[in-house]
């Protein structure tokens, strides 16, 4: 028998929670806080701030402290801070079925629900916070798959994963079945149908709409609980729903879905960043033998293209630029961010020199993956071809721990200070066993503000017309689709 997604998330414990879900968890609340802590330095994390700083007050429902910040907002106003934060760098953990990202929306939005509520005096334990993350993560994800099989569009992720929020923060806030199937419904309603192509053909500090879809959630379920009401929300009750349903309480979608990023960019480039990587090292080439670089993979990745990236937000959603960049330098990090690298001669003569082809195959089977194959070209006219690939990361080639971890480091150490990263990796690690003054204790080091707080990741450029179509990334796409 099916059950409802109110009833799933009114009545689901910490004891109904398999090991693998908490491993899940457990990882994802160390890598997502990693990606804030880098993403505090982007100069999108700052103008969000500022402008949540200017319109969400704290009000009757006590305030609540910005991720990676300490500085007290509205719930939702930390939620929607916290969620253009960590949405600032493409880092994060992610669903290829969903072709999108939960956990850029869900633990800043119910961490600051969590920090209202200790704020008015409600201890918050590990094992509390650990079942309404299972019931934001499992609620998003399959709204998500809904709404891709049922929309015209391909909407961003701020879209579905304002449901999973709103009826995690409901049950949060103690409503019973019947107001977190409302709070479901307003946040589906209220939450943003953005078009993810749209800022994939135009990228701008937009990105994947979460940094809305988090607040829509909070306060849909801030709604709920003041009663009130909303229609039900079609990805979870419709009748084109139902098979995407059927199974909740007996398949975890989080544990079968989740995967992790080894690079600060777009998923769909990860597969050519894997294979150059082998590539260069298998046949010991150094970047100045490198001709060209050919790349099949499926049609919108052809949109990504981004041969000449002139800000952080083009560089994100690239896929020629950071592969030049891992010929190159052999990497794709934090210091592959910055501006100066925009301006790198030899990445930029790789860039320029790299075709991605729009490949009909790759395209069929890339449904829930992503496929690419990579060729590169040297002086003499020698191919080196890799085998069609996916990327590194999904459950079938999972990072390891200790690749997790030293992402986590890499990020954080630098702006954290070692021993503030040290004590969150811990921490994190066991968060779902840990009693409310441990639960205080972590929530505390993740949401004061970093030791270093300067905008280093920061990159404008003039806001392309879309009728003009002839922006840098718009001529690269125009190239892409020639080849």
């Amino acid at each position: 028998m099916t059950i409802p997604m109110s009833t799933f998330a009114e009545n689901l414990s910490y004891g109904d929670l398999p090991e693998p879900l908490l491993q899940v968890l457990r990882r994802s609340f160390l890598d997502t806080m990693g990606v804030a802590a880098i993403g505090s330095t982007t100069e999108l994390s700052d103008l969000a701030r500022k402008g949540a700083l200017a319109v969400f007050g704290t009000g009757n429902a006590g305030g609540a402290r910005i991720l990676m910040d300490g500085r007290t907002l509205s719930p939702a106003g930390a939620a929607m801070a916290g969620a253009f934060m960590v949405d600032s760098i493409d880092a994060h953990d992610g669903t290829s079925p969903n072709k999108g990202h939960a956990g850029s929306a869900i633990f800043p939005a119910l961490l600051a629900v969590a920090d209202a509520m200790r704020a008015n005096g409600t201890p918050i334990t590990g094992r509390d916070f650990a079942t309404w993350l299972a019931v934001a993560y499992e609620i998003s994800y399959r709204a998500g798959q809904v709404q891709h099989a049922t929309c015209a569009d391909y909407h961003t992720s701020g879209a579905w994963t304002a449901v999973g929020v709103a009826a995690a923060c409901a049950r949060m806030l103690s409503c019973d079945g019947e107001a977190i199937r409302h709070a479901a419904g307003i946040g589906e309603y209220h939450g943003p149908r953005s078009q993810m192509m749209r800022c994939i053909d135009f990228p701008t500090m937009l990105r994947d709409g979460v940094g809305w879809g988090a607040p829509t959630g909070v306060t849909a379920a801030y709604l709920a609980f003041e009663g009130f009401t909303g229609a039900p929300a079609l990805t979870c009750e419709g009748q084109d729903a139902k098979p995407f349903w059927a199974d909740l309480g007996d398949t975890w979608f989080t544990v079968r879905d989740t995967h992790y990023k080894p690079y600060p960019c777009c998923r769909w480039a990860h597969p050519s960043l894997d294979a150059v990587q082998v590539l260069m090292t298998d046949n010991n080439l150094t970047h100045d033998r490198v001709k060209a670089v050919n790349i099949k993979t499926f049609h919108n990745a052809t949109r990504l293209a981004g041969h000449e990236p002139q800000s952080l937000d083009d560089f994100t959603y690239a896929i020629a630029f950071p592969v030049a960049a891992m010929i190159v330098r052999g990497q794709v990090g934090v210091n592959e961010l910055t501006p100066e690298t925009l301006q790198d001669p030899d990445i930029l003569r790789i860039s320029r020199a790299t075709q991605l082809i729009d490949d009909p195959h790759l395209t069929k089977i890339s449904e829930g993956k992503r496929w690419a194959q990579v060729t590169i070209v040297d002086v003499d006219g020698k191919e080196y071809i890799d085998t069609p690939r996916t990327p590194r990361g999904d459950t079938d080639l999972p990072l390891s721990d200790a690749e997790i971890s030293t992402k986590f480091h890499n990020f954080a150490d630098p702006l954290l200070g070692q021993e503030r990263a040290d004590s969150i990796e811990k921490l994190s690690a066991e968060f779902d066993t840990l009693d409310a003054d441990g639960f205080a204790k972590l929530m505390d080091l993740c949401l004061a503000a970093p030791l270093r707080q300067e905008i280093t990741l920061s990159a404008k450029k003039p806001l392309v017309n879309p009728d003009q179509g002839n922006g840098p990334q718009q001529a690269a796409n125009k190239h892409a689709q020639h080849t």
